[in-house]
């Protein structure tokens, strides 16, 4: 992977030997625990479909007969870390290959993509060791087979990954009932998994636009570091972007963006917001007549949402960006709301017909106006 005459600009096998090296062990469980807990998400993923299915609609009046494909897999820390670098490596394979080209061409190109792979392949894992240890579960939507890792083996249609000592890590800092605090984790994925399973051109939507916007990288160092003098100017200085909403701050991975790249980004935000939203909406939707303490976990896990674990954490959250992911949670929800309640569940359901009907991030703070554009009428 790291030879002189093909150097990846990336070291994938040492990200995730760093990642793995680097991550925190999970909670202390026994074998039997272990298994126990294994077994119990796997039943909860499989009733959390069914009530997912019945309360969304999806699959319209007959959500029995709509597809059982994609696999749901309980890891652990390690193997997350494992199917996020096949992600990661399935979807960035454009931009490493418009960063290979540009090195090919510089003097001594080859050594630099060597060491500068290893180097990157350190860093990565480095964040992913910090991401291992607090995602509870995750549709994933782009990972290729692996041995280890299954699809359906039906070109990419996804799978999910419940990462089982996060949860019980959790439902322990939490302190709430366990049984109920891991059916209602699984609602929230399982929300993710109908919608890309129902919603067949959702996945090509959104790679399309992660594809739009990795082409319009700058892989040009000087260019890169040009672009983060003006955004470190900008920040001290106090000024704001001509193209950022009032108020509205940014991670350093949004600052050293073109225009074209946050125009791109603002589309997938909106579908971020409503996919992190909906799923909120749904689990919380269902919650009540299957997860009897859902009214404790929700505020419990709200506050925990809110605070962060610590200053280095809230650090690493605003610089990373992932402060934006926790809006997305509030303001979709807000708007699936907003248009559930204004035309009910098979008028929100519109929002699936094509790319078209998606909402636009203006649209998410303005539910309304998505009401008129789609209904063609004003909510009541």
């Amino acid at each position: 992977m790291t030879s002189i005459g093909g150097a990846e600009m990336v070291d994938w096998n040492l990200a995730v030997a760093t990642a793995t090296r680097l991550v925190r062990p999970g909670p202390e469980v026994s074998r039997d625990e272990a298994r126990a807990i294994v077994a119990e998400l796997r039943t909860h993923a499989k009733a959390a479909e069914e009530h997912v299915r019945g309360y969304t609609r999806m699959f319209g009046d007959d959500p029995a007969g709509a597809p059982h494909d994609t696999p749901v897999l309980v890891v652990d820390r390690p193997g997350w870390v494992r199917a996020n670098v096949a992600g990661f490596r399935a979807v960035l394979s454009p931009l490493v290959d418009k960063m290979r080209e540009r090195r090919s061409a510089m003097p001594g190109g080859a050594v630099l993509g060597a060491v500068g792979g290893k180097v990157t392949g350190v860093e990565l894992g480095m964040l992913l060791s910090f991401l291992a240890s607090r995602v509870l579960g995750q549709y994933e939507t782009f990972a290729p087979p692996a041995r280890e890792l299954p699809t359906n083996g039906g070109g990419g249609a996804g799978r999910l990954l419940l990462v089982a000592p996060n949860i019980v890590h959790v439902e322990r800092e939490l302190d709430v009932q366990p049984h109920d605090f891991r059916l209602w984790v699984c609602l929230h994925e399982e929300t993710h998994r109908t919608q890309f399973t129902a919603v067949p051109w959702l996945r090509d939507q959104l790679e399309s636009e992660i594809q739009s916007f990795l082409a319009e990288t700058e892989v040009d160092p000087s260019t890169l570091l040009e672009r983060f003098r003006e955004a470190a100017q900008s920040l001290a200085g106090g000024r704001q972007p001509e193209d950022q909403d009032e108020g509205e701050p940014r991670s350093l991975v949004e600052v050293v963006q073109t225009p074209a790249q946050r125009e791109i980004l603002g589309r997938l935000t909106a579908v971020m917001s409503l996919l992190e939203g909906h799923a909120d909406y749904v689990m919380d939707g269902v919650g009540p007549s299957v997860v009897p303490s859902v009214a404790e976990i929700r505020e419990k896990f709200q506050q925990r949402r809110a605070k962060g674990a610590g200053r280095l954490d809230q650090a690493l959250r605003k610089l990373l960006g992932l402060d934006a992911k926790l809006r997305q949670y509030k303001d979709g929800e807000k708007f699936v709301r907003h248009v559930v309640e204004s035309v009910g569940m098979d008028g929100f359901n519109r929002v699936w017909t094509s790319p078209n009907t998606l909402p636009t991030k203006a649209e998410i703070a303005k539910p309304a106006d998505w009401i008129a554009r789609v209904h063609g009428r004003t909510a009541g």
